[in-house]
């Protein structure tokens, strides 16, 4: 009956007077350690200084704290996570689909956009989408999809194999490290190019 909501947030480290230790490990501003003593003597070193008693380091016996500037020091961690998140190449996932039994056409058309998103570092999920009865010829589609993924070998390889979700039978392609590297010489190539 009773709905619990429990509040997911960042955990921070405890500043000053939430430090609630019997004995710290002091360090100063410089880096010098000061020794271990209790929390209140470290605040009152800190306010001395006029920074801030921060602790850096809560599973140490005893805990470790750092004389800093904590605004600052927060400022440096919140600027070092926007660097390292836009240092972080996420692969794109695109779909293409189909029915099993696909005109030829437009089954070359498929596999050269295939090629192309493969090419380019992209992840790609093949489905083929059995409607009514269909659903019976699961094992042509399966024969496509891995016919599919002979004819892309040169530039990726099967990540997941064929696998029925529903109405939907998918396979998940993923682009070989070379084309990827390739791809990206030749992003670099063409910005140049731009540029001039």
């Amino acid at each position: 009956m009773w709905k619990i909501y429990l509040e997911v947030r960042k955990i921070e480290p405890r500043v000053n007077w939430q430090i609630r230790v019997r004995k710290i490990r002091v360090i100063d501003e410089n880096g010098k350690q000061l020794g271990i003593m209790t929390p209140k003597e470290g605040m009152r070193i800190a306010q001395q200084k006029g920074l801030d008693l921060v602790e850096v380091a809560p599973k140490a016996s005893p805990p470790v704290c750092k004389i800093m500037d904590y605004g600052k020091y927060m400022y440096e961690q919140k600027k070092r996570a926007r660097e390292a998140k836009k240092h972080q190449k996420t692969a794109e996932l695109k779909e293409i689909r189909f029915k099993y039994d696909i005109a030829d056409h437009d089954y070359q058309f498929k596999l050269r956009h295939a090629e192309k998103l493969l090419g380019s570092g992209k992840r790609v999920k093949i489905s083929i989408i059995f409607r009514g009865r269909e659903v019976v010829h699961a094992d042509l589609g399966r024969k496509m999809l891995e016919k599919f993924a002979a004819a892309l070998s040169h530039v990726g390889s099967i990540e997941q194999y064929p696998r029925m979700d529903g109405r939907m039978m998918s396979i998940l392609l993923v682009p070989n490290p070379e084309m990827t590297e390739k791809g990206d010489d030749e992003d670099a190539e063409d910005e140049e190019q731009q540029k001039r």
